[in-house]
């Protein structure tokens, strides 16, 4: 299971912050997401990492209310708009593009996805990969509060929501 706690940050700061745990910088991508609708609490994503010139599919159930929670299945596919072209003629209608630059950290079990997204600031996730749900979060939190974050700087919503509730936004396909 996935566990991930998304904080509103500012990138800066926040990096050195990260490296001053001792976190190791793992590299940078610039991700484009191509999201496709689906019904509530599921995701279906072609994800285009432009500067590692690869294509990931990726599909989440979101287990809770907080969307801290995932079962998250990912591959690699060839050619983005070949699975783009795909996956419309199985029926599914694309929703939002989400286009973000990474910065990615590792310290032990933990991934903090630092991520300037288009249209929406900057974000930091610290993410775990447990059974052990509550034990991840408690993690997390702890990891979150070395790092000066609070219930405060929570961001419960995802990307793609905050995307369509921004006035005027004009979707680029």
């Amino acid at each position: 299971m996935e566990i991930e706690i998304k904080f509103r940050v500012n990138l800066e700061e926040i990096r050195k912050k990260i490296e001053s745990l001792g976190a190791k910088f793992e590299g940078e991508e610039i991700q484009e997401d191509l999201y496709f609708i689906l019904p509530s609490r599921r995701l279906l994503r072609i994800r285009r990492i432009v500067n590692l010139n690869e294509v990931i599919l990726g599909y989440k159930d979101i287990k809770d209310d907080r969307n801290e929670e995932f079962d998250e299945i990912e591959v690699k596919v060839e050619d983005f708009e070949k699975m783009r072209i795909i996956l419309k003629r199985l029926g599914f209608k694309e929703d939002v593009w989400i286009r973000k630059h990474r910065y990615v950290y590792k310290l032990g079990d933990v991934t903090f996805e630092l991520n300037r997204v288009e249209k929406l600031g900057d974000f930091l996730d610290i993410e775990i990969i447990a059974d052990n749900i509550q034990e991840a979060k408690n993690r997390i939190w702890e990891i979150a509060r070395a790092l000066g974050l609070s219930e405060t700087d929570v961001e419960p919503r995802l990307y793609q929501e905050m995307i369509r509730e921004l006035p005027k936004y004009v979707q680029k396909k």
